[in-house]
Protein backbone atom coordinates (compact mmCIF):
# COMPACT_ATOMS: atom_id res chain seq x y z
CA UNK A 1 0.00 0.00 0.00
CA UNK A 2 1.18 3.49 -0.87
CA UNK A 3 0.35 6.34 1.50
CA UNK A 4 -0.19 9.64 -0.28
CA UNK A 5 -0.50 12.94 1.55
CA UNK A 6 -3.17 14.87 -0.36
CA UNK A 7 -3.03 18.64 0.10
CA UNK A 8 -5.69 20.23 -2.16
CA UNK A 9 -5.11 23.76 -0.87
CA UNK A 10 -6.91 26.85 -2.17
CA UNK A 11 -8.76 28.13 -5.22
CA UNK A 12 -9.20 25.47 -7.89
CA UNK A 13 -6.98 23.06 -5.94
CA UNK A 14 -9.79 20.97 -4.40
CA UNK A 15 -11.65 20.70 -7.74
CA UNK A 16 -8.75 19.50 -9.84
CA UNK A 17 -7.47 17.27 -7.03
CA UNK A 18 -10.76 15.32 -7.06
CA UNK A 19 -10.17 14.42 -10.71
CA UNK A 20 -6.58 13.33 -10.08
CA UNK A 21 -7.68 11.09 -7.21
CA UNK A 22 -10.43 9.66 -9.43
CA UNK A 23 -7.82 8.77 -12.05
CA UNK A 24 -5.46 7.24 -9.47
CA UNK A 25 -8.22 5.04 -8.05
CA UNK A 26 -8.94 3.68 -11.51
CA UNK A 27 -5.32 3.30 -12.57
CA UNK A 28 -4.58 1.40 -9.35
CA UNK A 29 -6.82 -1.39 -10.60
CA UNK A 30 -4.41 -2.01 -13.48
CA UNK A 31 -1.65 -3.20 -11.18
CA UNK A 32 -3.61 -4.14 -8.05
CA UNK A 33 -2.23 -1.10 -6.29
CA UNK A 34 -3.78 0.12 -3.06
CA UNK A 35 -3.51 3.83 -2.34
CA UNK A 36 -4.20 5.32 1.06
CA UNK A 37 -5.17 8.97 0.51
CA UNK A 38 -4.57 11.04 3.64
CA UNK A 39 -5.98 14.58 3.40
CA UNK A 40 -4.72 17.70 5.16
CA UNK A 41 -5.11 21.49 5.01
CA UNK A 42 -2.43 23.74 3.57
CA UNK A 43 -2.16 27.36 2.47
CA UNK A 44 -4.91 29.91 2.91
CA UNK A 45 -7.55 27.41 3.98
CA UNK A 46 -5.16 26.23 6.71
CA UNK A 47 -4.68 29.83 7.86
CA UNK A 48 -8.46 30.20 8.14
CA UNK A 49 -8.91 26.92 10.04
CA UNK A 50 -5.69 26.59 12.04
CA UNK A 51 -4.12 30.05 12.08
CA UNK A 52 -1.09 29.06 10.01
CA UNK A 53 -0.38 28.02 6.42
CA UNK A 54 1.46 24.81 7.32
CA UNK A 55 -0.04 23.25 10.46
CA UNK A 56 2.07 20.76 12.36
CA UNK A 57 -0.35 17.92 11.59
CA UNK A 58 0.00 18.60 7.86
CA UNK A 59 3.77 18.65 8.16
CA UNK A 60 3.77 15.39 10.14
CA UNK A 61 1.52 13.72 7.56
CA UNK A 62 3.93 14.65 4.77
CA UNK A 63 6.86 13.18 6.70
CA UNK A 64 5.03 9.86 7.12
CA UNK A 65 3.71 9.61 3.55
CA UNK A 66 5.38 7.91 0.59
CA UNK A 67 4.68 10.96 -1.59
CA UNK A 68 2.81 14.27 -1.48
CA UNK A 69 0.16 15.28 -4.02
CA UNK A 70 -0.20 19.06 -3.79
CA UNK A 71 -2.87 21.31 -5.28
CA UNK A 72 -2.34 25.07 -5.10
CA UNK A 73 -2.19 27.79 -2.47
CA UNK A 74 -2.83 31.49 -2.20
CA UNK A 75 -5.26 34.15 -3.30
CA UNK A 76 -6.09 37.81 -2.74
CA UNK A 77 -7.81 37.02 0.56
CA UNK A 78 -4.42 36.51 2.22
CA UNK A 79 -2.31 39.05 0.29
CA UNK A 80 -2.35 41.59 3.12
CA UNK A 81 -0.69 39.24 5.56
CA UNK A 82 3.02 39.80 6.34
CA UNK A 83 5.08 38.18 3.53
CA UNK A 84 6.40 35.37 5.73
CA UNK A 85 2.84 34.39 6.70
CA UNK A 86 1.35 34.37 3.21
CA UNK A 87 0.33 30.94 1.84
CA UNK A 88 3.01 30.39 -0.79
CA UNK A 89 6.00 31.41 1.29
CA UNK A 90 4.74 29.97 4.57
CA UNK A 91 3.44 26.71 3.08
CA UNK A 92 4.99 25.74 -0.24
CA UNK A 93 8.46 27.19 0.26
CA UNK A 94 8.48 25.87 3.81
CA UNK A 95 7.56 22.37 2.62
CA UNK A 96 10.33 22.46 0.04
CA UNK A 97 12.81 23.20 2.78
CA UNK A 98 11.43 20.83 5.41
CA UNK A 99 11.07 17.90 2.97
CA UNK A 100 14.57 18.48 1.48
CA UNK A 101 13.17 18.98 -2.02
CA UNK A 102 16.17 19.81 -4.17
CA UNK A 103 15.09 19.21 -7.78
CA UNK A 104 12.04 20.37 -9.70
CA UNK A 105 11.16 18.54 -12.94
CA UNK A 106 8.79 20.17 -15.42
CA UNK A 107 8.01 18.39 -18.68
CA UNK A 108 6.83 20.77 -21.42
CA UNK A 109 5.09 19.33 -24.49
CA UNK A 110 3.37 21.05 -27.38
CA UNK A 111 0.67 18.57 -28.36
CA UNK A 112 0.15 18.55 -32.15
CA UNK A 113 -3.60 19.11 -31.85
CA UNK A 114 -2.97 22.20 -29.68
CA UNK A 115 -0.19 23.80 -31.72
CA UNK A 116 -2.64 26.45 -32.93
CA UNK A 117 -3.07 27.63 -29.31
CA UNK A 118 0.61 28.26 -28.77
CA UNK A 119 1.66 31.92 -28.93
CA UNK A 120 4.52 30.79 -31.17
CA UNK A 121 4.28 31.03 -34.95
CA UNK A 122 2.41 27.96 -36.17
CA UNK A 123 5.29 26.50 -38.20
CA UNK A 124 7.46 26.64 -35.05
CA UNK A 125 4.78 25.27 -32.72
CA UNK A 126 4.13 22.34 -35.06
CA UNK A 127 7.67 21.04 -34.65
CA UNK A 128 8.14 18.24 -32.16
CA UNK A 129 8.62 19.88 -28.76
CA UNK A 130 9.20 17.71 -25.69
CA UNK A 131 11.41 19.43 -23.12
CA UNK A 132 12.28 18.43 -19.56
CA UNK A 133 13.29 21.44 -17.47
CA UNK A 134 15.23 20.50 -14.33
CA UNK A 135 15.48 23.30 -11.78
CA UNK A 136 17.67 23.29 -8.69
CA UNK A 137 15.25 23.94 -5.85
CA UNK A 138 17.09 24.11 -2.54
CA UNK A 139 19.55 26.97 -2.89
CA UNK A 140 20.32 29.98 -5.07
CA UNK A 141 19.03 33.47 -4.44
CA UNK A 142 15.78 32.31 -2.82
CA UNK A 143 17.55 30.72 0.13
CA UNK A 144 20.97 32.41 0.23
CA UNK A 145 21.88 34.37 3.35
CA UNK A 146 22.11 37.12 4.36
CA UNK A 147 18.83 38.73 3.37
CA UNK A 148 18.15 42.30 4.35
CA UNK A 149 15.53 44.95 3.69
CA UNK A 150 15.08 48.49 4.91
CA UNK A 151 13.38 51.56 3.47
CA UNK A 152 16.60 52.48 1.68
CA UNK A 153 18.01 49.16 0.53
CA UNK A 154 17.39 45.46 0.14
CA UNK A 155 19.78 42.53 -0.22
CA UNK A 156 19.28 39.00 -1.49
CA UNK A 157 22.27 36.68 -1.70
CA UNK A 158 22.80 34.08 -4.41
CA UNK A 159 24.60 31.10 -2.93
CA UNK A 160 25.58 27.70 -4.30
CA UNK A 161 27.92 25.05 -2.97
CA UNK A 162 29.79 22.74 -5.30
CA UNK A 163 27.94 19.77 -3.80
CA UNK A 164 24.52 21.29 -4.43
CA UNK A 165 25.43 21.87 -8.08
CA UNK A 166 26.96 18.41 -8.44
CA UNK A 167 23.84 16.76 -7.04
CA UNK A 168 21.43 18.42 -9.49
CA UNK A 169 23.87 17.92 -12.37
CA UNK A 170 23.98 14.15 -11.89
CA UNK A 171 20.19 14.02 -11.82
CA UNK A 172 19.95 16.01 -15.04
CA UNK A 173 22.55 13.94 -16.90
CA UNK A 174 20.87 10.74 -15.75
CA UNK A 175 17.54 12.05 -17.07
CA UNK A 176 19.17 12.90 -20.40
CA UNK A 177 20.45 9.34 -20.75
CA UNK A 178 16.85 8.08 -20.69
CA UNK A 179 15.70 10.60 -23.30
CA UNK A 180 17.55 11.94 -26.35
CA UNK A 181 20.97 12.17 -24.66
CA UNK A 182 21.11 15.94 -24.98
CA UNK A 183 21.51 18.43 -22.15
CA UNK A 184 21.79 22.21 -22.11
CA UNK A 185 22.90 23.93 -18.91
CA UNK A 186 21.71 27.51 -18.35
CA UNK A 187 23.81 30.02 -16.42
CA UNK A 188 25.07 33.61 -16.33
CA UNK A 189 28.74 32.83 -15.94
CA UNK A 190 29.78 36.04 -17.68
CA UNK A 191 28.71 38.19 -14.69
CA UNK A 192 27.94 35.98 -11.66
CA UNK A 193 30.58 34.17 -9.58
CA UNK A 194 28.05 31.54 -8.51
CA UNK A 195 27.48 30.74 -12.17
CA UNK A 196 31.20 30.43 -12.86
CA UNK A 197 31.25 27.70 -10.21
CA UNK A 198 28.04 26.27 -11.68
CA UNK A 199 29.63 25.92 -15.10
CA UNK A 200 32.83 24.42 -13.70
CA UNK A 201 30.93 21.72 -11.80
CA UNK A 202 28.69 20.93 -14.77
CA UNK A 203 31.78 20.48 -16.94
CA UNK A 204 33.27 18.17 -14.32
CA UNK A 205 30.13 16.03 -14.03
CA UNK A 206 29.68 15.83 -17.81
CA UNK A 207 32.80 13.65 -18.04
CA UNK A 208 30.85 10.88 -16.26
CA UNK A 209 28.29 10.85 -19.09
CA UNK A 210 30.27 10.68 -22.35
CA UNK A 211 27.18 9.62 -24.35
CA UNK A 212 25.27 12.78 -23.45
CA UNK A 213 25.82 15.81 -25.67
CA UNK A 214 26.35 18.77 -23.36
CA UNK A 215 26.06 22.48 -24.17
CA UNK A 216 25.57 25.63 -22.14
CA UNK A 217 23.76 28.93 -22.71
CA UNK A 218 23.55 32.23 -20.91
CA UNK A 219 20.06 32.63 -19.50
CA UNK A 220 19.11 35.61 -21.68
CA UNK A 221 20.03 33.65 -24.82
CA UNK A 222 18.20 30.60 -23.51
CA UNK A 223 15.05 32.69 -23.08
CA UNK A 224 15.30 33.84 -26.68
CA UNK A 225 16.04 30.38 -28.03
CA UNK A 226 12.97 28.93 -26.28
CA UNK A 227 10.85 31.28 -28.36
CA UNK A 228 12.87 30.96 -31.54
CA UNK A 229 12.88 27.14 -31.66
CA UNK A 230 11.95 25.14 -28.53
CA UNK A 231 12.36 21.87 -30.43
CA UNK A 232 16.15 22.27 -30.22
CA UNK A 233 16.07 21.46 -26.49
CA UNK A 234 15.73 18.12 -24.71
CA UNK A 235 16.84 18.53 -21.08
CA UNK A 236 17.36 22.06 -19.75
CA UNK A 237 19.30 22.30 -16.47
CA UNK A 238 18.83 25.54 -14.54
CA UNK A 239 19.53 27.10 -11.19
CA UNK A 240 16.69 28.09 -8.90
CA UNK A 241 15.95 31.62 -10.17
CA UNK A 242 16.57 30.96 -13.86
CA UNK A 243 14.62 27.70 -13.74
CA UNK A 244 11.66 29.44 -12.13
CA UNK A 245 11.50 32.00 -14.94
CA UNK A 246 12.29 29.78 -17.91
CA UNK A 247 9.90 27.01 -16.87
CA UNK A 248 7.01 29.50 -16.80
CA UNK A 249 8.06 30.85 -20.18
CA UNK A 250 8.20 27.33 -21.58
CA UNK A 251 4.85 26.52 -20.01
CA UNK A 252 3.12 29.22 -22.01
CA UNK A 253 4.44 28.00 -25.36
CA UNK A 254 2.47 24.79 -24.77
CA UNK A 255 -0.78 26.76 -24.99
CA UNK A 256 -1.78 26.76 -21.33
CA UNK A 257 -0.34 26.49 -17.83
CA UNK A 258 -3.20 24.08 -17.20
CA UNK A 259 -1.30 21.34 -19.01
CA UNK A 260 1.96 21.54 -17.07
CA UNK A 261 2.70 19.13 -14.20
CA UNK A 262 5.76 19.20 -11.99
CA UNK A 263 7.68 16.93 -9.66
CA UNK A 264 9.85 18.16 -6.79
CA UNK A 265 12.18 15.38 -5.67
CA UNK A 266 13.75 14.97 -2.25
CA UNK A 267 17.14 13.85 -1.05
CA UNK A 268 15.31 11.17 0.94
CA UNK A 269 13.78 8.09 -0.67
CA UNK A 270 10.35 6.55 -0.79
CA UNK A 271 9.99 2.75 -0.46
CA UNK A 272 10.54 2.28 -4.20
CA UNK A 273 11.89 5.52 -5.62
CA UNK A 274 12.43 9.18 -4.82
CA UNK A 275 10.23 10.85 -2.26
CA UNK A 276 8.59 13.81 -3.93
CA UNK A 277 5.94 16.50 -3.94
CA UNK A 278 3.84 16.62 -7.11
CA UNK A 279 1.84 19.67 -8.16
CA UNK A 280 0.52 21.59 -11.18
CA UNK A 281 2.76 24.35 -12.47
CA UNK A 282 -0.08 26.88 -12.40
CA UNK A 283 -1.58 28.74 -9.46
CA UNK A 284 -4.80 28.68 -7.47
CA UNK A 285 -6.80 30.71 -10.04
CA UNK A 286 -9.30 32.05 -7.47
CA UNK A 287 -11.22 33.89 -10.21
CA UNK A 288 -12.54 30.59 -11.59
CA UNK A 289 -12.69 28.58 -8.36
CA UNK A 290 -15.93 26.63 -7.79
CA UNK A 291 -17.17 27.37 -11.32
CA UNK A 292 -16.45 23.86 -12.56
CA UNK A 293 -14.32 25.04 -15.49
CA UNK A 294 -10.77 24.57 -14.18
CA UNK A 295 -8.43 22.41 -16.25
CA UNK A 296 -7.51 19.31 -14.17
CA UNK A 297 -4.96 17.91 -16.63
CA UNK A 298 -1.87 19.34 -14.94
CA UNK A 299 -2.98 17.83 -11.63
CA UNK A 300 -3.70 14.49 -13.31
CA UNK A 301 -0.32 14.52 -15.07
CA UNK A 302 1.37 15.39 -11.76
CA UNK A 303 -0.14 12.18 -10.38
CA UNK A 304 1.44 10.35 -13.31
CA UNK A 305 4.83 11.82 -12.39
CA UNK A 306 4.29 10.55 -8.85
CA UNK A 307 3.74 7.04 -10.15
CA UNK A 308 6.90 7.28 -12.25
CA UNK A 309 9.34 8.81 -9.78
CA UNK A 310 8.16 7.80 -6.30
CA UNK A 311 6.57 4.42 -7.02
CA UNK A 312 8.54 3.29 -10.10
CA UNK A 313 5.32 2.52 -11.98
CA UNK A 314 6.38 3.91 -15.34
CA UNK A 315 3.88 1.83 -17.29
CA UNK A 316 0.99 3.25 -15.30
CA UNK A 317 2.34 6.78 -15.74
CA UNK A 318 2.42 6.23 -19.50
CA UNK A 319 -1.20 5.02 -19.41
CA UNK A 320 -2.32 8.27 -17.79
CA UNK A 321 -0.26 10.41 -20.18
CA UNK A 322 -1.69 8.59 -23.20
CA UNK A 323 -5.22 8.95 -21.84
CA UNK A 324 -4.72 12.71 -21.43
CA UNK A 325 -3.46 12.98 -25.02
CA UNK A 326 -6.46 11.04 -26.29
CA UNK A 327 -8.81 13.22 -24.25
CA UNK A 328 -7.35 16.35 -25.84
CA UNK A 329 -8.43 15.05 -29.24
CA UNK A 330 -12.11 15.06 -28.34
CA UNK A 331 -12.64 17.40 -25.38
CA UNK A 332 -11.02 20.65 -24.30
CA UNK A 333 -11.33 22.54 -21.02
CA UNK A 334 -12.17 26.25 -21.04
CA UNK A 335 -8.56 27.47 -21.06
CA UNK A 336 -7.90 25.53 -24.27
CA UNK A 337 -11.22 26.09 -26.02
CA UNK A 338 -11.62 29.05 -28.37
CA UNK A 339 -15.40 28.69 -28.26
CA UNK A 340 -16.34 28.75 -24.59
CA UNK A 341 -19.72 27.16 -25.18
CA UNK A 342 -17.87 24.05 -26.36
CA UNK A 343 -15.66 23.80 -23.28
CA UNK A 344 -15.83 20.67 -21.14
CA UNK A 345 -16.20 20.99 -17.39
CA UNK A 346 -13.58 19.92 -14.88
CA UNK A 347 -15.53 16.77 -14.06
CA UNK A 348 -16.14 15.95 -17.74
CA UNK A 349 -12.40 16.13 -18.45
CA UNK A 350 -11.65 13.82 -15.53
CA UNK A 351 -14.34 11.37 -16.59
CA UNK A 352 -13.06 11.31 -20.16
CA UNK A 353 -9.50 10.59 -19.01
CA UNK A 354 -10.88 7.65 -17.03
CA UNK A 355 -12.82 6.45 -20.10
CA UNK A 356 -9.68 6.63 -22.22
CA UNK A 357 -7.75 4.63 -19.64
CA UNK A 358 -10.40 1.92 -19.89
CA UNK A 359 -10.20 1.98 -23.70
CA UNK A 360 -6.42 1.68 -23.72
CA UNK A 361 -6.49 -1.33 -21.41
CA UNK A 362 -9.91 -2.93 -21.92
CA UNK A 363 -8.87 -6.27 -20.41
CA UNK A 364 -7.26 -4.83 -17.30
CA UNK A 365 -10.41 -3.72 -15.54
CA UNK A 366 -13.07 -5.82 -13.84
CA UNK A 367 -16.44 -5.71 -15.56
Amino acid sequence: MYTIAVLPGDGIGPEVMKEAIKVLRVIGDLDSLVFSFQYADVGGCAIDKHGEALPRETEDLCYKADAVLFGSVGGPKWDKLPPNQQPERAALLALRRKLSLYANLRPVIIYPQLARLSPLRLDIAQKSCDILIIRELSSGIYFGMPKKRSKKEAIDTMYYSAEQIRRIAHLAFQAATTRNKSLCSVDKANVLETMVLWREIIEEVSSDYPHVTYTHLYVDNAAMQLIKDPSQFDVLLCGNLFGDILSDEAAMISGSMGLLPSASLSTKSSPTGSFGLYEPAGGSAPDIAEKGIANPMAQILSAALMLRHSFKKNKLAIIIERAVQETLKIKLPADLCTQKECAATTVEIGNTVVEKIREIFPHSFPK
